[in-house]
């Protein structure tokens, strides 16, 4: 016999667990199946934190925006679990002319969606962090930006949801999704079957497989970044920080802390061999990177160092959508690097699409079929 809620969400990661959390607010029954043994195994314990709206396509802006002003500032006390949400600025920084065309870009189309954003010279750069290096000549500015802790974010989501009568499983590794009468319904794992009025498929790149049970195909590749954590440095500045060429992002943790996420550009160096691991090689690649702009951390300790998979779409926005040719299917994956900051929003626009409701945002940039040849 099968295992049966009105909705069964496919991964356990912050956007799983606060679609279930906001489905189990409205008395909706939920079930989420989670490959690993671990809830947020993916990449919603391997990102910087950043909760930012700076720095991204406009298609996707107004979620970051949405989640800014109406969930994240609210977020700890209504999960019950302190966050770490910090709304203290975000400085995407500049070293170079090249650099500065391609924030000037960024901060041309985010004003134009209302973003209160700018750009600033080197000398208000370090007016408003003093740690930073004189090869930074110039960066984007947006006050209302932060960062948060991702793991405490996707415990807090997964703690409420449980509390409100969500069901979770964990070492569940679906095989298919299946269709009954036409219309997506059972979730077939290698140990149960379970079957829901709706599915949600919300599993970073590994929801391009199961997608595909049912013939649909999201565009999109996976791509490892590495991460590290510093031991505890004293209190140093409080924004999240990014570059123009996006080589680097981080920021100090309420802890003292550093995290910091990069790519090393030594792709052919670091074989993954399917694991999500780092390299004595390139990790401190991207440690060379961060001291040309932070020197003061050339003698900090690297506590651990990790890697993820950010699952990257063709065009570089999420698939956020029901499927229309396959009813009963909604499909949240291919965030490219920005899942973490709009996870509330999406979690949030998922239960309102699962209960067939209208959706607080606009989701027609972001639907699945935007991919469809034009005849």
């Amino acid at each position: 016999m099968s295992k049966c809620a009105e909705v069964v969400i496919i991964g356990g990661g912050v956007i799983g667990c606060a679609a279930a959390y906001y489905l189990a607010k409205e008395g909706v029954s939920v079930i989420v199946l989670e490959k690993t043994d671990n809830i947020g195994n993916g990449a919603s314990s391997r990102n910087g934190g950043g909760v930012r709206q700076s720095g991204r396509d406009p298609r996707e802006l107004p979620l970051a925006m949405y989640g800014i002003r109406n969930l994240w500032p609210t977020l700890s006390e209504e999960l019950g679990v302190n966050v770490e949400y910090h709304k203290e600025g975000n400085l995407r920084l500049g070293k170079t002319e090249h650099h500065m065309e391609i924030l000037q870009g960024l901060t041309d189309r985010a004003t134009a969606c209302g973003l209160d954003v700018r750009m600033i010279d080197g000398k208000e750069v370090r007016e408003i962090n003093p740690y930073l290096s004189d090869e930074v000549i110039g960066a984007s500015w947006c006050p209302t930006d932060g960062h948060a802790n991702p793991l405490k974010t996707t415990l807090g989501f997964y703690k409420r949801a449980r509390e409100l009568g969500a069901k979770f499983y964990s070492g569940e590794t679906v095989l298919e999704i299946k269709k009954i009468k036409g219309k997506a319904r059972q979730v077939i794992t290698d140990h149960d079957i379970y079957e829901g009025e709706h599915i949600i498929l919300a599993c970073g790149y590994e929801s391009r497989a199961i997608a595909a049970t049912v013939g649909i195909d999201i565009p999109m590749r996976k791509e490892l970044i590495e991460a590290l954590v510093t031991e505890a440095e004293p209190k140093m500045f409080a924004q999240m920080l990014g570059t123009a060429d996006a080589d680097f992002y981080g920021h100090q943790t309420e802890h003292g802390s550093f995290v910091f996420g990069g790519a090393s550009g030594m792709e052919d160096v670091n074989k993954d061999n399917g694991m999500q691991a780092t390299s004595s090689l390139t990790a401190p690649c991207i440690c060379r990177g961060i001291m040309k702009y932070i020197p003061k951390l050339a003698d900090a300790k690297i506590v651990r160092t990790w890697g993820g998979y950010e699952d990257i779409c063709t065009d570089g926005v999420p698939v956020i959508s029901k499927i229309d040719e396959v009813p009963g299917l909604i499909i949240a994956c291919a965030f490219t690097g920005h899942g973490f900051g709009i996870a509330p929003t999406v979690g949030l626009l998922l239960s309102q699409l699962a209960m067939e409701k209208e959706t607080v945002l606009d989701l027609s940039a972001l639907r699945y079929d935007r991919f469809k040849a034009v005849i």
